[in-house]
Order: C-alpha cells, then sequence, then structure tokens
C-alpha cells in the first residue's frame, strides 16, 4: 500500500476533511447573510393599486412613493381615455424603492378606422359589420324606397360618407334605410305616338301591365300600328298610378298622330 493510500486512513486525514466541510459550508452561511443583508432580502414598498386610476393621479402615487414609471397605451371600448386599465408588477407586490411600474392606459385618442362598404346591406348586415369594424349604429331613419330596411345612406356628424372614410373607433354613424314602399306608385309612361311593340315595351319596364287594346278603324296590317290615345295617361295632377296598373290603348293602321304628349 502507497503511503498516500496509509495517509487516507489516517486520523488526520479525516480531521482535515472534516474541517474542510464545515469551513466551506460556514463561508457559504455567512455570504448567503451578507448578501440578503446588504441587499435588504425581504425588504421593500408595496406597489400602490393602479388599475382603475385616472393616468395623472396615478402618476402622483407613483412618484410620492419614489416609483419610476414607463406608460404604454391601448384602445379600449367604452373604457374612459387615461383610465390605467393594467398594471406590471401586481398592485401589492413588495419592490424596491425607485422600481420603475409599467402602466397600460387607455388611448386618448381613438385610432381611426375606414368605414366598411354597406351598399346594399340590409339593416342587420349593416349592423353586425360595424361591430366587427369596431363602429357602432346611431339614429336610423327611413326613406322612400322599395327594399325594406335596405341601407340607402350613411352619415357622420349630419353629412353623408360613403366606403372607405375615416372615422374613430367607436364613432356612431347614422343610418339611412329604405321603407319598402318606395315602388308602390311608379310614373305614367307616355305612350302616345309609339307604335305597339313599343308602348307594350314601356309599360312593363314601367312596372305596370298591358290592359285593353282598342283597334281605331281599318287595320290591315296589325304590326304596324301606333298609340293614339291611353288611359290612365300623365296629366299635371295625376303623374303617377300604383304598380301593376293596367293601362288601356287605342292603336290605329298605320301613320302617327300629330298629338303632342301631355305633361
Amino acid at each position: 500500500m502507497s503511503k498516500f493510500g496509509a495517509y487516507l486512513k489516517t486520523k488526520s486525514f479525516r480531521y482535515n476533511l472534516l474541517g474542510a466541510i464545515v469551513t466551506v459550508i460556514v463561508v457559504v452561511l455567512i455570504a448567503f447573510y451578507s448578501l440578503g443583508s446588504y441587499t435588504h432580502h425581504g425588504d421593500g414598498i408595496p406597489v400602490p393599486k393602479l388599475k382603475g386610476e385616472k393616468i395623472d393621479h396615478a402618476m402622483a402615487m407613483l412618484k410620492e412613493q419614489g416609483f419610476g414609471y414607463k406608460i404604454d397605451s391601448v384602445y379600449v371600448e367604452d373604457v374612459e381615455p387615461g383610465t390605467i386599465v393594467e398594471q406590471d408588477p401586481d398592485a401589492g407586490t413588495n419592490v424596491k424603492e425607485g422600481r420603475v411600474i409599467y402602466l397600460t392606459m387607455v388611448t386618448l385618442l381613438a385610432p381611426p378606422v375606414a368605414l366598411p362598404d354597406l351598399d346594399q346591406s340590409t339593416y342587420r348586415e349593416a349592423f353586425a359589420t360595424l361591430s366587427n369594424y369596431g363602429l357602432k349604429v346611431g339614429d336610423t331613419t327611413y326613406r322612400s324606397d322599395i327594399a325594406r330596411d335596405r341601407i340607402l345612406e350613411v352619415r357622420y356628424g349630419g353629412a353623408v360618407i360613403k366606403a372607405g372614410f375615416k372615422l374613430p373607433k367607436g364613432s356612431k354613424v347614422d343610418l339611412v334605410l329604405g321603407d319598402g314602399e318606395g315602388a308602390s306608385e311608379v310614373a305614367i309612361p307616355e305612350l302616345l305616338n309609339l307604335d305597339l311593340d313599343a308602348a307594350r315595351f314601356a309599360i312593363k319596364g314601367a312596372g305596370l301591365s298591358i290592359g285593353t287594346i282598342t283597334y281605331q278603324g281599318s287595320i290591315t296590317d296589325s304590326t304596324n300600328v301606333v298609340v293614339t290615345a291611353q288611359y290612365p295617361m300623365r296629366t299635371d295632377s295625376a303623374s303617377k298610378t300604383s304598380i301593376g296598373t293596367r293601362i288601356n290603348l287605342t292603336v290605329s293602321q298605320g301613320a302617327k298622330t300629330n298629338a303632342a304628349p301631355t305633361n
């Protein structure tokens, strides 16, 4: 056995080893408690509750208690601008004096959004689309139109606005809707001197129907007749009639009359 192996079995080695271990433990404990005392471990100032406070009040509280702060902003619908909505660290957390507290407040200026295209949309569709864009529906009014609840105009601040117009997020826009009664009456077409086919086309195009056709005089060519009278006809006192009204015609052969249409 070597001298070193014999030394490892002696009491002297065991005492030296034990002394070294104890020394290391003592040094570690001294360092730990000294570091805690130096850094004031466990000591601190509780962070005040700032969430829900106005930004001016929150800054004043932090300055008074010796904290620093950094502020970020976000847009939150239906929350008053300048209100603190997040804080880090949380309220009640013990931190050292001078610690920076991070605050998130509701922005004072809402970001702009573009008005979506609501052309031909119904009220229900427009309401959902506007909500998705962060906009709200204000007043609704109705105007004569064939389609019920169809969007005819969008107004903001009393002025008509079109798709793409920029306005603050959260704004209210007013809607002008169709009342569904706009086509209950249509203009009476002027049919005098039109050939029969053209008169029929004009009647159907106006949303009316063809009534009785009376042939006047001798008709030798049924493909070449013109309108000489109609009922109802447009007058100063009656320029419109109900949709689907039957228009009665009187036609004669060939030559057009010189009668001027009645306005």
